[in-house]
């Protein structure tokens, strides 16, 4: 993990595209300014994992079922697009 040091209206830039902004300080929270093409996702990270735990619940299977399940798939052959379960 890249660890930088920026005061309140500095900034650091991600690629080309993404501008991140330290707006205001205040104990242990930090608000950020994040200019992003509106085709670049921008989510808060507990709340990404929340809706992919839903989700897995939602659809009533657990991650170890839906682990197998993948596992139990095979590559399909060159040329064949199509997916076969063994």
């Amino acid at each position: 993990m890249l660890v930088l040091a920026r005061k309140v209206g500095q900034q650091i830039v991600i690629g080309d595209q993404i501008e991140v902004t330290v707006l205001e300080v205040r104990g242990e929270q930090v608000r950020l300014g994040i200019n992003a093409p509106r085709s670049i996702a921008v989510h808060r990270k507990e709340l990404l994992e929340q809706v992919a735990e839903e989700n897995v619940r939602a659809a009533g299977v657990d991650r170890e079922s839906l682990n197998a399940a993948a596992e139990s798939v095979e590559e399909p052959e060159k040329g064949d697009d199509s997916a076969r379960t063994k």
